[in-house]
């Protein structure tokens, strides 16, 4: 099977991307922290705390800039979604005054499920994974019209997601080394887009949906089994085409358990108070559980990239 081509952004789309979108997303802060504080060995820790944007993950980004730079119909936006990315799009179309129609799995979290409800959007649930969730969407969007909005593949989607890299990057120019959640590919794709290999870009995989992983070893985007306590975030069944025509600028993907994911979310409430869902721990999961180790005088950030949970469920 050929890999398909993608169309991606340049660091120029993605800086004009960010003066775009400025008006509607928060500049989210880095918080660094000893090491020590988590048992760990090397140079203090910086978290880019992307949980804190609208809608409370980093998509919130891709969703203003697709309906900033496109045109929008009468009939509103349909997007597919685990829960953020449909949050995300709920929450855009609704500031900017769209009818937002979202379908999400029967795997979605009740907090997601919710969040969507509460900006407005109609949501329909339905099917076990996000690949069924997009088919239902594409199916709606083919009878009733109205702007399709991908999760982590289209070049608007990316560029928006790049705009975490360039604060990131303006924010702490001495970065060595950058930890990032998978699932689709999105975010990777807009860092690995921006810092063009001026980074070391770590991407950060549940055992149970190594969508880049497997893609680097077959040499191309191949399907993989979906499970786990991340799946409603980094459930993707294919790494998109975006972050695989990126993959020059990514220097590995490192894979973590689901008990890996579920110790970092217990971590970072213990030592930070930091609620995050499993998908936004799982980053972090890479260093506590030495899935990657970095140089003792390394300079790594963790992107702590999602937190719609239930507040009772870390802990």
């Amino acid at each position: 099977m050929g890999v398909m081509t993608a169309l991606l952004p340049t660091r120029a789309d993605i800086l004009a991307t960010a003066t775009r979108i400025a008006p509607y997303i928060r500049h989210t802060p880095i918080l660094t922290v000893d090491a020590a504080d988590f048992g760990l060995p090397g140079a203090p820790i910086s978290f880019k705390l992307e949980f804190l944007q609208h809608s409370g993950t980093f998509k919130a980004r891709g969703a203003f800039n697709n309906l900033l730079s496109r045109a929008t119909p009468g009939q509103g936006v349909v997007a597919a979604s685990g829960g953020n990315h449909g949050a995300a799009v709920a929450y855009a179309a609704q500031k900017l005054g769209h009818p937002a129609h979202i379908f999400v799995p029967t795997i979605s979290s009740p907090a997601k499920i919710e969040r969507i409800r509460s900006y407005g959007a109609e949501i329909v649930v339905g099917g076990a994974s996000y690949v069924d969730a997009l088919a239902a969407s594409r199916d709606w969007a083919k009878a009733h019209g109205g702007l399709e909005l991908h999760a982590y593949d289209s070049f608007e989607t990316v560029a928006g997601q790049g705009t975490m890299a360039a604060e990131l990057s303006a924010d702490a120019p001495k970065l060595d080394t950058v930890l990032i959640a998978v699932g689709g590919g999105g975010l990777i794709a807009g860092a690995a887009a921006y810092y063009g290999g001026q980074a070391k870009l770590i991407g950060v995989e549940p055992e149970t949906a190594p969508t880049l992983h497997h893609a680097l070893a077959a040499g191309e985007p191949v399907d993989v089994p979906v499970s786990g306590v991340a799946a409603d975030s980094l459930g993707a069944r294919r790494i998109g085409a975006s972050c695989f025509a990126l993959r020059g600028h990514i220097d590995s993907a490192v894979l973590v358990s689901d008990e890996a994911i579920i110790a970092a979310q217990k971590a970072l409430w213990n030592v930070l108070r930091i609620v995050a869902e499993p998908g936004g721990a799982a980053a972090f999961a890479a260093l506590l559980s030495g899935a990657y180790r970095p140089a003792a005088d390394e300079r790594v950030c963790v992107v702590l990239c999602g937190a719609n949970t239930a507040p009772g469920s870390v802990g």
